[in-house]
């Protein structure tokens, strides 16, 4: 696994998922593009990317929730040569379907899917051009078994699942691959701030709910990021060249199906 020489984009670059994949490319000898919305977080996180075999790291602000600033996002990122783009957004708050305003699933809708499609945009054309091309969304496992209590989710994961595939079929024959990551329970602030909705609507502790969550797990622990981004590290290596298409679960063996 060796990314020496390519330039790695990656949204919610800033904690989490999104932070440890940045890391984790710079480690494997990747130039990197930090993207996320808080210009502090951007930088404490460029001062710890390795920069040991001449890598070069840089960062771009953006808020995917907002139109404006992605637009001028994507101004910055078409003049720039990608490699591999890492799009991953935090999820919506949770709650039965039932009860999701409208409005959630569009807002939801925008931030995700859109989003997504509007960095592949912009990352394409110089993409077509170059011998090797790496997109690799951060989902859900929710796309292969919906999970209770995040009906909003459930659905647009679903979506951008759908999306991916159909990009991949398109893609495959510039030698870009299109592939998911679905991560299960990881230890992100996304999961403790679902463990503390949990906990006041059921007056469990947080502790409780956490060990009822690693119960599940036939591992029985939770993920932490970094194990997510080796998956993601795979995935965008030269290793995985005839893997396209596919939704990749990192979540211990929890999901129930194949």
């Amino acid at each position: 696994m060796n990314l020496s020489g390519k330039t790695a984009l990656a949204s919610g670059a800033t904690g989490g998922i999104g932070m440890a994949s940045a890391i984790n490319f710079a480690n494997l000898g990747a130039n990197v593009i930090l993207m996320a919305r808080n210009e502090d977080k951007l930088k404490k996180t460029l001062a710890i990317l390795d920069t040991s075999k001449g890598q070069k790291h840089s960062y771009i602000i953006a808020d995917l929730s907002s139109d404006e600033s992605l637009e001028k996002a994507c101004t910055q990122i078409k003049s720039l040569k990608i490699d591999i783009l890492l799009n991953n957004t935090g999820g919506p708050a949770g709650g039965p379907i039932i009860d999701a305003n409208p409005i959630a699933f569009i807002n939801t809708f925008n931030q995700h899917l859109i989003a997504n499609h509007k960095l592949v945009q912009a990352v394409l054309p110089n993409m077509k051009n170059q011998p090797y091309g790496r997109v690799i969304n951060v989902i859900s496992t929710s796309v292969k078994a919906p999970l209770n209590g995040l009906g909003v989710s459930n659905t647009i994961r679903g979506a951008v699942a759908n999306w991916a595939k159909t990009m991949a079929n398109e893609l495959g024959q510039f030698n870009i691959t299109v592939n998911n990551v679905l991560p299960g329970a990881t230890n992100t602030g996304r999961l403790n701030e679902i463990f503390e909705a949990k906990s006041q609507k059921t007056g469990k502790s947080v502790a409780d709910i956490k060990k009822g969550m690693e119960a599940i797990v036939p591992m029985n622990r939770i993920a932490e990021p970094e194990e997510v981004a080796n998956a993601i590290g795979f995935l965008a290596s030269p290793l995985a060249s005839y893997i396209n298409g596919i939704n990749l679960p990192v979540d211990g063996g929890r999901t129930p199906c194949l």
